[in-house]
C-alpha cells in the first residue's frame, strides 16, 4: 500500500521565497523609479545638452582654451541668445495686443454693419465696444498683458535659473567629460571600455548632427520667411521669421503649427488679405522643406527614416512628455547607429519585395505580342 503522505519537494519553498523576493525587489524598483523620475529626466536632459555642447567645447579646447572656461563661454552664448529671442518676441506680442485693443471697436462696428447689410441681422454691440474702449475691462486686461509681455523674457530666465540642477549636471558632464569617462572606464575590462567609448562617441556625433541639421533648416526657414514677410509688409518681419525658424525646427510635432499661427494672426490684424498669402507661403515652404530640403540635409547628418523618427517622437512624448519629444530623434539615431555598427549583416536573397519598383518602359511593350484570350 502506497503512502499517501508525501513530503513537499525541497525546491518548492526556496523557489517560492525567490519568487516573492523578486516581486518585492521589482515593486521596490518601480517605487524608486517613480520617486526619482524627475532626477532621471534631469540626467537625460543634461546628457543631451552635454552631447550637443561638447563638440564646440572640444574645438575650443584644441585651440588652447581650458575646458571649464570653454564650457562657461558656450553657456553664456546660449543664454544670451535665449534672452534676446524672448525679449524680441515679447515686444512683438505686446505691440500687437495693444494694436488689437485699440482697433477692436472698429472691427466690431464693421462686422455689425456687414451683418445688417447682408442678412438683416441687427446686433447690439455698444456694451461689447465699451469693454474695448478706454476704461473697459478688456482694454485694461489687454493693457496689463501687453505691459507684462515685455518682461516675459526675464520671467522665463528666472525659470531657467530655477533649473540649476540641469545646468550644473551639464556643466560638469562637459567640463569634466574626459575625467568622467576615465573614471567609468577604469571599472570595466578593455573590451567593455571600447564598447562604452564607441557608444559615447556615436551619441555625441548623432546629437551634434541633429543640432546641425536643425540649425541649417532653421536658417533656411528664417531667410525665406523673412523675404516673404517683408514683401507682404507684415509687421516685424525679422522677429516673426526668427520665430518660424526656431519653432518649426526645435519643437517637434506641434512646432510647425505654432510657427505658422503667430505670423498669420499678426498679418490678419495688419491686413486680412496678407494673412491668406502668409498661410499659402508657409504651406508651400513646408512642402519644399519636407520633400526637398530636409531629406538632403538629414540624409547627410541623421540618417534615420522619417517613419522611425515620427514613431520615436510619439513614444518619447508618452514616456517623458515634452522632454521625450525633444530627446526622441537624437536617441533613436544614436541607437540605430550603435546597432548598425555591431549588427551582423548578411547577403540578401533575390525577391521582388527587395527591389525598387521602376516604371514600365513604353518601348518594351511594343515588342510584346498580345496573347489570345
Amino acid at each position: 500500500m502506497m503512502k499517501e503522505n508525501q513530503s513537499m519537494p525541497r525546491w518548492v519553498p526556496r523557489a517560492t521565497a525567490l519568487f516573492l523576493a523578486g516581486v518585492a525587489l521589482l515593486g521596490a524598483a518601480v517605487w524608486i523609479l517613480i520617486r526619482i523620475r524627475s532626477l532621471i529626466i534631469v540626467i537625460l536632459v543634461s546628457l543631451f545638452l552635454s552631447f550637443a555642447i561638447e563638440p564646440a567645447v572640444n574645438w575650443l579646447a584644441r585651440r588652447g582654451w581650458r575646458r571649464g572656461v570653454a564650457t562657461l563661454a558656450m553657456f553664456t552664448l546660449i543664454l544670451l541668445a535665449l534672452v534676446g529671442f524672448l525679449f524680441t518676441m515679447g515686444s512683438v506680442l505686446a505691440d500687437q495686443i495693444t494694436k488689437l485693443t485699440n482697433e477692436a471697436p472698429g472691427y466690431i462696428s464693421q462686422i455689425e454693419r456687414w451683418l445688417e447689410d447682408q442678412f438683416g441681422i441687427v446686433l447690439e454691440t455698444d456694451s461689447l465696444i465699451a469693454e474695448f474702449s478706454s476704461g473697459g475691462s478688456a482694454a485694461r486686461l489687454a493693457s496689463n498683458v501687453a505691459g507684462d509681455l515685455v518682461s516675459i523674457g526675464t520671467a522665463l530666465m528666472s525659470l531657467v535659473f530655477q533649473t540649476l540642477t540641469v545646468l550644473l549636471f551639464t556643466f560638469y558632464l562637459v567640463a569634466d567629460g574626459p575625467k568622467l569617462r576615465r573614471f567609468l572606464c577604469s571599472a570595466l575590462p578593455p573590451s567593455k571600455q571600447t564598447l562604452m567609448l564607441k557608444g559615447w562617441e556615436i551619441a555625441i556625433d548623432k546629437t551634434g548632427a541633429y543640432i546641425y541639421s536643425r540649425t541649417l533648416l532653421g536658417l533656411a526657414a528664417f531667410f525665406v520667411h523673412w523675404v516673404v514677410f517683408a514683401l507682404l509688409e507684415v509687421p516685424s518681419p525679422v522677429p516673426l521669421a526668427l520665430w518660424v525658424g526656431i519653432m518649426s525646427q526645435f519643437v517637434p510635432v506641434a512646432g510647425t503649427y505654432l510657427a505658422g499661427l503667430l505670423p498669420i494672426l499678426i498679418a490678419l490684424l495688419h491686413q486680412p488679405v496678407s494673412a491668406l498669402w502668409v498661410l499659402i507661403a508657409i504651406a508651400v515652404y513646408q512642402q519644399l522643406e519636407n520633400y526637398v530640403f530636409a531629406p538632403r540635409i538629414t540624409a547627410q547628418t541623421m540618417n534615420i527614416h522619417p517613419a522611425v523618427a515620427f514613431g520615436t517622437v510619439i513614444v518619447g512624448a508618452s514616456l517623458l512628455g515634452v522632454v521625450g519629444t525633444l530627446l526622441a530623434v537624437p536617441v533613436a539615431a544614436t541607437v540605430q547607429a550603435f546597432v548598425s555598427t555591431y549588427i551582423r549583416r548578411h547577403e540578401l536573397v533575390d525577391s521582388e519585395l527587395l527591389d525598387d519598383v521602376e516604371p514600365d518602359d513604353p518601348a518594351d511593350g511594343e515588342d510584346l505580342e498580345e496573347e489570345p484570350i
